[in-house]
């Protein structure tokens, strides 16, 4: 699991659904709506993505996130149009998805995935206070690189006005998980000579290519270090 994770203020409930909106209907087994599943999922994932309409179209962001406690945080430019049109109060919904395994079935609609994907709803808020602020800075970039902001320049005061950041409450959302092998359609399909099971997937570090204007080559900073062994 990449994201450091900040202790925040823990909530009084463990669980943020099933709503009308959020309850799983298809293989309703599959859904979950408790925190312990679907935060492990939110802090895994490198990549969100972040819907909501703007000028009466709908628009779907990729963006980092990052988590302290009961609240996931979104960065950008404060010129950026997903951080203009989500500071005015409109809905919006945030997704993941981790993708586990190919599963392979004996016919065709017998394959699937195994994956463990989290939808949220809610609606974000502009973060003022300074200190907030630098704490959910610091828990973005390290949601996918640990440490790091202890080795590197922090942001300039210039750089600091144009960004902002954004909190996003947990308080509506469900996580809906596949695991196992395949499921074929009838029992005559188990007798189907075909190859099936399941292709395991994982994401994995490749070697460290070195900025070519790097003063020096050598060893790793810890950050790094911790990142390939996470991989």
């Amino acid at each position: 699991m990449l994201a450091m994770v900040l202790t925040g203020e823990k909530s009084m409930t463990n669980t943020i659904g099933p709503t009308d909106r959020t309850r799983v209907k298809r293989l309703a087994d599959r859904g979950h709506y408790d925190r312990e599943t679907i935060y492990p999922i939110l802090d895994e994932a490198l990549v969100c993505h972040v819907a909501f309409v703007h000028d009466d179209h709908p628009v779907s962001i990729p963006a980092v996130h990052g988590r302290i406690g009961d609240d996931l945080y979104l960065h950008g430019s404060v010129a950026s149009r997903m951080m203009h049109t989500l500071k005015g109060g409109v809905p919006v919904s945030i997704s993941v998805a981790l993708v586990d395994g190919l599963v392979l079935g004996r016919s065709i609609l017998s394959h699937s995935m195994n994956y463990r994907s989290v939808v949220l709803f809610g609606t974000a808020v502009v973060v003022t206070d300074e200190q907030e602020k630098r704490t959910a800075l610091e828990a973005v970039t390290a949601h996918f690189l640990p440490d790091r902001w202890e080795h590197i320049r922090p942001p300039n005061d210039a750089e600091w006005a144009q960004t902002q950041l954004l909190r996003i409450p947990l308080c509506e959302g469900s996580a809906k998980v596949r695991t196992g092998p395949p499921i074929e359609e009838s029992e005559d399909d188990y007798e189907i000579g075909s190859w099936a099971g399941v292709i395991p997937l994982r994401v994995t570090a490749g070697e460290p290519i070195p900025d070519p204007r790097l003063d020096s080559t050598g060893e790793l900073p810890k950050s790094v270090r911790t990142l390939l062994e996470r991989y």
